[in-house]
């Protein structure tokens, strides 16, 4: 009899007789001794959970999944779902890949490497800035390592991190997190039809400013359309230049790194993965000058003593497992898995795939807005700028209900004010549009 049938469980893989010979090892009776739990934070009550064999506990999942609303999503905001290929899903479930938690050990994850080393110079391409690192969570911890990052490098006694009042309540909030603790003092620039208003803009600016951060596209859809006088701004009094991104968006805007950035930040998991509902991957790039400061991880390419190209882990700033004195951040794990997922469907789509990509998100946005905005009673897009994806429309009727009655009828949008909704349509099947414009003119009314 093996260790599974006897524990009744696969991840206990020994015996009894096993179980008490390691117990006997280490001095003690019995397993509870190995936890000293004290008693007031002790759970000793029953969990309420019926035991299920497996078949029974998919059952009752799919009966749970059942009861969610089958709806089409028109949500953006940050995340994005466009189709994934299936090839992705076969390519990355691969045993090698899956089981593979940190490549400390290059000699046995050459391919997994290879592919990190990919991403980067994916993201390093797009971004026009010469070091990216290999994943990090999501774009709002993103957001808030750059910050550290700009009191670091930043060589003044200022504190002041300039955001625009238009950015998402998650990520403010991950950042005023990050500089809890710190010097640093998170304050909002204004924003003028959902761009940053450049005059306001250059009074806040000051000898102070560690950073200035701004978004292209903006949470609201609208191309940023003077990066470089937002550069020059911050080039100015000598701050940090941070700006938020996605690989598609970037596969048809300036490059960063020409129009004067310095850290450009986001979310690369618009590629590689569906809409995941809060899980991410934080992508990280920034100028060489920092890369000493750069958190996470760099994967890089050498040779090996047969003079083979070889891949490694060359650079490691969390160094709380060996000088914790000078780490540079607490990152503490990295989201590789999704980082190949994102690699692999970007060598998918290739350069003219991911243009293709991002050029329908100009016209599709474009198109849909025209149509919503011939119905009486709504008037689309309400920024005049161009958008890519995703645009704000205004209403007579409450927004709220706007979006109730939508979604009664299948449809899910953002309300974002008393009488403006928001609609985007990444990965929004096209058969859906004219549904979704007939129920509109329906509610709208």
């Amino acid at each position: 009899m093996n260790g599974s049938h006897a524990t009744g469980s696969p991840y206990a893989p020994y015996t009894d007789d096993e179980r008490t010979a390691m117990l006997e090892s280490v001095g003690v009776d019995d397993v509870e001794e190995l936890f000293d739990i004290p008693d007031d934070v002790r759970f000793d009550d029953a969990f309420g959970i019926d035991a299920r064999s497996e078949r029974e506990t998919r059952r009752l999942v799919r009966s749970v999944l059942g009861r969610n609303d089958e709806l089409t999503e028109l949500l953006g905001r940050g995340h994005y779902g466009y189709y994934v290929p299936s090839l992705i899903d076969h390519l990355a479930d691969r045993s090698e890949f899956l089981t593979s938690y940190t490549q400390y050990q290059p000699e046995v994850s050459q391919g997994f490497l290879q592919a990190l080393f990919e991403y980067q110079s994916l993201l390093v391409e797009l971004t026009g800035l010469e070091v990216a690192n290999c994943s990090m969570y999501d774009a709002a911890t993103a957001l808030g390592e750059a910050a550290t990052l700009a009191e670091r490098v930043r060589s003044t006694s200022g504190h002041r991190i300039l955001v625009p009042d238009l950015l998402l309540e998650g990520r403010r909030s991950t950042l005023e997190n990050y500089v809890a603790g710190t010097d640093l003092k998170v304050e909002t620039y204004p924003t003028d039809d959902a761009n940053a208003d450049l005059d306001a803009l250059a009074d806040a600016v000051d000898e102070d400013t560690v950073m200035v951060y701004a978004e292209n596209p903006t949470v609201r859809g609208t191309i940023e359309e003077r990066l470089a006088e937002i550069g020059d701004l911050a080039g100015e009094a000598d701050a940090l230049f941070v700006l938020g991104s996605d690989p598609v968006a970037l596969s048809v805007l300036q490059r960063p790194g020409d129009v004067g950035v310095d850290v450009v930040i986001g979310d690369a998991s618009v590629l590689g993965l569906p809409t995941s509902y809060g899980m991410g991957l934080g992508l990280f790039a920034c100028r060489e000058d920092y890369l000493r400061q750069v958190p996470g991880r760099l994967v890089g390419a050498g040779e090996d003593a047969t003079d083979r190209r070889a891949y490694t882990l060359t650079l490691q700033t969390r160094e709380q497992h060996i000088r914790r004195e000078r780490a540079t951040s607490n990152i503490c794990t990295n989201q590789a898995w999704v980082a190949l997922r994102t690699a692999m469907h970007a060598a998918y789509l290739g350069p003219d795939g991911m243009v293709d990509l991002a050029n329908r998100g100009v016209t599709r946005a474009d198109d849909l807005a025209e149509r919503l905005d011939g119905i009486v009673g709504v008037t689309a897009p309400t920024h005049n700028r161009h958008h890519l994806r995703e645009f704000v429309a205004r209403v007579d009727q409450p927004a709220r209900a706007v979006a109730d009655d939508l979604e009664k009828r299948g449809f899910a949008i953002h309300v974002v004010g008393e009488h403006e909704i928001q609609v985007c349509v990444a990965g929004v099947p096209d058969e859906r549009i004219d549904p979704f414009v007939d129920a509109f003119a329906e509610v709208a009314r």
